[in-house]
Order: structure tokens, then sequence, then C-alpha cells
């Protein structure tokens, strides 16, 4: 059947603009700035006036798709179909070369992501075998699994999947070495006597802090909530007395005065 424009006068060589927009998938919006701004032009026309799409303008609008899918911007679009092939070839090559740059950093997104998934569901990139080379022969795997099906739906469980999707095994070392010294100045803190609420004693609680900050965002509010558990659960308590004797309800102590330092009053603090 033959196109009709809008005023119902028979298309003699050429597609409407509806037509066209309807073939190449786009708006008659679309296509009428195209037009306005010179990119594709309609170049026949009917009996009665009305502008019409030839095969040749139809090809081209074919084109400008090609190139909007490379992101390449209207006015530059409008230079390479209408630029020498030398030119045009030139700066397809320099597209062909920006595109391969695209696509391999979408790879990498796509990796990064994929280790975000894995880590959200497993809680940690390592096997284990190297989880107890790092963490010690006390440490057990299984902890982890325990962990997500605690606290999987948390935003800090959010936050410590993201995190440990960009941790090597170096790094977990690195963070093992770092918390195991904090144990051992927080053991002989406890034997010097170090006083909670102390100037020594907040600088160490400032350091446990920034501890569970490696693995999610800890306010002061949450590190009192922490310390509660490190009395009231057997694991916490068994975990830090076995450095010191007394050494969990020690820190429970320096981290609420602590916290009372920084405007927290840890009878009333929350998980925020």
């Amino acid at each position: 059947m033959t196109p009709r424009p809008a005023d119902g006068t028979a298309a003699t060589d050429g597609l409407t603009v509806g037509a066209v927009a309807s073939l190449a998938g786009v708006t008659v919006r679309t296509l009428h700035h195209w037009d306005a701004i010179g990119l594709v032009r309609p170049s026949a026309r009917t009996t009665a006036g009305y502008r019409l799409y030839t095969a040749a303008d139809v090809a081209r609008i074919h084109r400008v798709l090609v190139y909007r899918e490379l992101d390449v911007p209207l006015d530059r679009i409008a230079d390479l179909l209408d630029a020498p092939s030398g030119d045009a070839t030139e700066s397809l090559r320099r597209q062909r070369d920006q595109l391969r740059e695209r696509i391999l950093r979408m790879e990498r997104m796509v990796a990064a992501l994929d280790r975000i998934v894995e880590a959200r569901n497993t809680g940690i990139l390592l096997n284990a075998e190297e989880q107890v080379a790092i963490f010690g022969a006390q440490w057990r795997p299984a902890w982890v699994a325990e962990a997500r099906e605690r606290w999987g739906e948390t935003g800090q469980w959010a936050q410590y999947a993201e995190r440990a999707a960009g941790r090597t095994a170096d790094d977990w070392r690195s963070i093992t070495t770092d918390v195991e010294a904090l144990n051992a100045d927080l053991a002989a803190a406890r034997r010097a006597g170090v006083r909670p609420g102390s100037d020594e004693a907040n600088v160490l609680a400032e350091r446990h802090r920034a501890s569970i900050g490696v693995y999610f965002d800890c306010t002061h509010s949450m590190h009192v909530c922490l310390g509660r558990r490190y009395t009231t659960e057997p694991g916490f308590a068994a975990y830090y007395d076995g450095f010191e004797p007394g050494l969990a309800g020690w820190l429970r102590d320096v981290i609420d005065a602590n916290a009372r330092a920084h405007g927290v009053d840890p009878e009333s603090a929350t998980w925020r």
C-alpha cells in the first residue's frame, strides 16, 4: 500500500514522517528535530508539497542511529556523515578504539559487581584454608556464614561485602596484623591498670572503633552496642579474655567512657 501523508494526498515517491518513525524506531518529534538541525532532511515531496523521505534519506537515518548507539553527539554525526571518505574512516577508527575502551571498562565493572555479589553471599572471598592461614588456627570459617545469617540484611553487611569484594589475601593479612597489635596493646593497658576515660584509654577506644570501621562505618553509639556484646555473649568474652583475664569487661568500660566523652550516653545508646 502506498503511504499517505497527513492531508490524505497520495505519496508519489517516499515515506511520510510517521512511516519512517515507525520503521526506524524513533519518534516523529525526533525526526522533526533532525530535520530542523539539518541532520536528516526529507528530500522528496508529495504533489501537495508535503515532504517525504526517500530510500537514501532512510539509509542516512540508520547511519545516524548507529552513531547514536556509540554515543556520538549529533553535531559530530553530521560531520561524519558529510565528511570525505578518508576523514570519516579515520574518525570511525577512533570511535572504534573508544568503544573498545568502553567495553573494557564495562567488563571491569561487571567483574567488580560479580565480586560484590559473591562477597554478599559468602562474606569473604577466601577459601577455608586461606582464612585459617591468615586469621589463625582458632579461626572457624563457619563464623562468616553465621554472621551473614545474623546480619545479612543490614546496611552494615552491605558495606562489609562491598569492602571485602575489593580485598586481596594480602589486604586481609594487613588487617589481621593491625588487629593483633591492637589486642596486644589493649591487654597491656589492662595489665598496666589504665583507667577507662583516661586519654590513653580513649586513644585505644578510637583505635578499636577504627578497627571495626575497616568493615563498616561504626558510630560511637554503635560502638557501645558492640561493647555490650563483649560481656554478654560468651564467644566475645572468651575471645578478649583470652588475651588478658577481665579484658572484655575493661574494654566495654573503655568504650562506654570514650562514647560519653563524645556526647553519647552508654545507657541509652542504640544501633545508629
